[in-house]
């Protein structure tokens, strides 16, 4: 079958189209920028890309359109496929019906650490010797490649509440159909598509509903918003982590600790990841690994080997004595908690911040206010302020002189680089590429001497 996919070289929809490469389809695919390194990862499976949504590609003649979330009415391709009668459907229904419905589903959704647990979980099953599928809306360092089908029953999704597509309002996550479903954790985020907690609640219970009497829900004990979504209906067994009688850990150093379940030892870590975060994400995996067959000493030595997934706390290079780091983080949850594992890593070194607000969220302002606290720890606060509707500077006062906005991103990344000493660290944090800041600002550090 020949199909050809709109918005191809986002995460999820690029992993889509290696997903159907891989099942023998052949596959094109177009985009509003078509540019590396997904367009590279894609030509390198033999994916045709072309740049753009002309109405003429409808000469293509696929036997079937995937039309991807960013697409909506109004888009030249979309009305033409419309007019025409022509067959489309949606990435995540694309997925359910053609590759996991004869998969076991391990499936990962939360608000926070949803691509770094998916890893953890793709790797524990991996070394484990499952040889797992898996969509990942990162790139795990230990496959080098967010997407991959396989042999085995097993298949490893992000397990996303964002909506399916302007003709499906649905979260991508009620098409999966999980065995085993992670709930990490639940905050307000997507203020694009969502008007409250509530309504992603709703969405959340939506899921939970269509997970099986013979799966598992490995559920943050602590989360209350998640509590809430299980009383709504759960129909399903529950294993919590992060609770007295359920997953727990025990700090042994620094860097390792022990894993618990219902108070009898499981195993013990000892890796270099930092955070509470990532071990709540840990102990997920372990608990969904467990459910499929592997034991918890197998996943905890498996876990002590977990490489990260690139853009989280990914040490970029060091110039001049600075080192530079880049972090998906975008909420300020995630922004305060990445900032805290830098500071648990380099003591009292300098902290550099450096800010991108890109979610549609963040765009829009509606966390502004939560931004100082979730920055309180860093020395400085550089904040990239272009192409937003409301005002940085003004929301991250209460830092004081502590944040330099800049609306030109070359004076922002010359402010950053003549400020920076030996020792420093940066932290760009950005759901984007940012520009390509973090290359840039090491080349400029470089040319100090």
């Amino acid at each position: 079958m020949h199909i050809h996919i709109l918005g191809i070289c986002g995460t999820f929809m690029g992993g889509i189209a290696v997903i159907a490469r891989q099942a023998g389809h052949q596959v094109t695919g177009c985009d509003a920028n078509v540019y590396p390194p997904m367009s590279d990862q894609l030509r390198a499976q033999d994916i045709d890309l072309i740049e753009g949504y002309d109405a003429d590609q409808i000469n293509l003649k696929p036997d079937l359109w995937v039309i991807g979330n960013v697409i909506s009415r109004g888009n030249p391709l979309v009305e033409e496929i419309l007019d025409r009668g022509e067959p489309y459907i949606s990435g995540p229904q694309w997925l359910a019906e053609n590759i996991l419905s004869t998969k076991w589903v391990l499936a990962v959704a939360g608000t926070h650490g949803k691509t770094t647990t998916s890893a953890m979980l793709a790797w524990i099953l991996e070394a484990s010797g499952k040889n797992p599928g898996f969509l990942i809306g990162g790139v795990p360092q230990d496959f080098g490649v967010s997407a991959r089908l396989t042999d085995s029953r097993l298949f490893v999704i992000e397990a996303d509440e964002y909506d399916t597509a302007f003709f499906d309002k649905r979260s991508k996550f009620v098409h999966y159909r999980a065995k085993t479903a992670i709930l990490n954790n639940l905050e307000f985020d997507h203020a694009d598509i969502f008007s409250d907690l509530a309504s992603i609640e709703c969405q959340f219970s939506h899921f939970v509903r269509l997970v099986p009497k013979s799966g598992l829900l490995v559920s943050n004990g602590a989360d209350p918003a998640v509590a809430r979504v299980l009383e709504r209906g759960c129909w399903t067994p529950v294993e919590y982590f992060g609770v007295n009688g359920g997953w727990q850990t025990d700090t042994l150093e620094a860097n390792a600790f022990r894993v618990s379940f219902i108070g009898r030892e499981q195993g013990r870590v000892n890796w270099k990841l930092l955070g509470q975060h990532n071990r709540a994400n840990g102990l997920a995996a372990i608990a969904a690994a467990r459910h499929a067959g592997v034991a918890p000493g197998a996943a905890c030595e498996a876990l002590g080997r977990f490489r990260n997934v690139k853009r989280r706390m990914e040490l970029r290079g060091t110039a001049g004595g600075v080192s530079v780091y880049d972090d998906f983080a975008h909420h300020p949850t995630a922004i305060a908690t990445t900032v805290a594992g830098l500071r648990q890593k380099v003591g009292k070194a300098r902290i550099l911040a450096v800010l991108e607000p890109r979610s549609n969220t963040m765009k829009l302002g509606v966390m502004k206010d939560a931004l100082p606290s979730s920055l309180a720890e860093a020395d400085l606060v550089y904040c990239y302020s272009a192409n937003l509707g409301w005002n940085p500077a003004e929301a991250l006062a209460p830092l004081g002189a502590r944040v330099i906005c800049h609306q030109d991103l070359d004076a922002l990344i010359a402010a950053v680089a003549a400020e920076a000493k030996p020792g420093d660290q940066v932290l760009v944090m950005s759901n984007g590429d940012f520009g390509g800041i973090h290359q840039k600002l090491l080349d400029r550090l470089s040319l100090r001497g």
